[in-house]
């Protein structure tokens, strides 16, 4: 336990020792959140909550490289199966599609059923749609490369928004943000493969066999490591700590049962008025990020014909980046808590990477489109971990399931409505008048989330006396299950 330390007058305690798990395994701990030296704490930081946001991310990531997988190399699949491109953009559409009837009750199953029930769903539903999809390589077989993608699809409903609940549930208040930011990195690391490893797997032949034997080579290889991920996720993941890590999940935990209605939550939400605008400007800015990913293969091949492998590596330029960014971006939110005035600046730099980029594509070189790919996604994909962060202070006490759910609804509509308006214009216009209307919708995400009142509910959570958090978190009952006393 944190005592008072004589060598530590003023400061907070921090020791380790070995605790059983709820697996019967030793488990090394970090006993953390001492306000002052008279204080004896109840939250732990457990060394496994590494392992399972890296599982978490591993499990992403594999879900996230097939969203792109197709769209990155739409010409050959075109060719392959016989279909226009605007069915192969389906094959990436459908992820966002299927993620925006199912988000609530699959939210609504976190809430009764807990994160492994959740990760298990996961990791199973994406194995199955990668083995579906090993079936698919034959011309005539297009339908069954669309089940195989709308299982995985399926799949990525039950891990887009939880990045910030496997923070909350197992990282302290002073990492939750990094925490956040390794979790969303799994999925971006995910997109980036799927940018870079597809063309290389899968080059531009003419021979229908040779191209079958490709594409074939690429679906095993994603169905034996999706397998591997499943058998781990059964044998490692765990629901969560025994001891919660910071004063807020107490909080939470303390709640009865009987208090919470996943209704009354979802409408508490939808009168959060600051919530609602950054519901709005995260989609506009996500969804953007979605359409340019989705249809970047055709604006590089307009400008650049033939540059299939180095559309791939500009889609892997944009992604790395944005991971960077969202690994800093965390950090820098875990130091300073300056989530409105980090949200602002780096949407603002997103809509200025999108005009720069979008007079750019055309000029000819293809390292200035690199230059300008890597400064779009720094901003534009580091934003994905800002937007889950801000949204838990804005709504806390309530799930960040629900209101990560909430933020990926609005992306997978506005993303679906972008690609699609996108696509008609570059087709019928040009890339440029089609990237010129994503720069619009940019810039009104820019005012609006200027507009959001910065409320930081989690942060007033931690840093009031644990009595306080526990009185008043009879105000929006969350998770019900009660803990032991807790000592002051």
């Amino acid at each position: 336990m944190c005592e008072k330390s004589g060598n530590h007058f003023g400061k907070d305690v921090l020791q380790t020792e070995q605790t059983k798990n709820t697996d019967g395994n030793f488990d090394h701990v970090e006993i953390s959140e001492c306000r002052d030296t008279n204080t004896v704490c109840n939250t732990r930081l457990y060394r496994r909550r590494w392992l399972i946001v890296l599982l978490f991310s591993s499990y992403s990531l594999c879900n996230a490289f097939q969203w792109i997988q197709y769209g990155i190399i739409n010409n050959i699949f075109m060719k392959f199966y016989n279909v226009s491109s605007f069915a192969i953009d389906w094959l990436s559409m459908i992820y966002m599609l299927t993620y925006i009837p199912f988000i609530f009750p699959v939210t609504w199953l976190l809430e009764r059923k807990g994160l492994r029930v959740i990760a298990l769903f996961a990791a199973s539903i994406n194995c199955v749609g990668t083995w579906i999809k090993v079936a698919s390589v034959q011309p005539n077989l297009f339908w069954i490369t669309m089940l195989g993608q709308f299982a995985c699809s399926f799949a990525q409903v039950f891990i887009l928004g939880m990045p910030s609940q496997v923070a909350s549930v197992w990282f302290g208040s002073d990492e939750v943000s990094t925490a956040c930011a390794i979790g969303v990195f799994g999925n971006q690391l995910g997109i980036a493969i799927g940018f870079l490893i597809p063309p290389i797997l899968v080059p531009n032949v003419d021979d229908m066999n040779e191209l079958a034997q490709h594409i074939s080579i690429m679906f095993y290889i994603t169905a034996a490591v999706a397998s591997l991920i499943f058998l781990l996720v059964v044998f490692v993941f765990q629901e969560k700590p025994e001891i919660p890590p910071s004063l807020s999940q107490v909080a939470l935990r303390d709640m009865p049962t009987t208090q919470y209605s996943y209704l009354a939550s979802i409408a508490r939400l939808f009168c959060n008025k600051p919530f609602i605008l950054l519901l709005i400007s995260y989609g506009l800015n996500v969804g953007c990020f979605y359409a340019v990913s989705t249809l970047l293969n055709r604006m590089i091949i307009e400008h650049y014909p033939g540059e299939e492998v180095n559309a791939g590596r500009i889609g892997l330029t944009l992604v790395i980046a944005g991971v960077v960014g969202s690994l800093l971006c965390g950090i820098w939110l875990d130091k300073t808590k300056t989530y409105k005035q980090t949200t602002l600046t780096v949407y603002l730099l997103s809509f200025v990477g999108m005009v720069i980029y979008a007079f750019t594509l055309n000029l000819g070189h293809l390292w200035v489109v690199f230059l300008t790919s890597g400064a779009l996604g720094f901003f534009m994909t580091g934003y994905l971990p800002l937007g889950f962060e801000f949204a838990v202070e804005l709504t806390y006490p309530e799930s960040e399931g629900t209101s990560s759910g909430l933020l990926n609804c609005s992306a997978q509509m506005f993303g679906i409505a972008f690609t699609i308006i996108q696509g008609k214009i570059i087709d019928h216009f040009s890339t440029l008048a089609g990237n010129i209307f994503l720069c619009v919708f940019l810039f009104i995400g820019s005012i609006m989330t200027a507009l959001i009142k910065s409320d930081l509910r989690r942060q007033k959570a931690n840093s009031q006396p644990q009595t306080e958090v526990i009185a008043d978190s009879s105000v929006h009952p969350q998770d019900g299950k009660s803990l032991k006393e807790v000592k002051m």
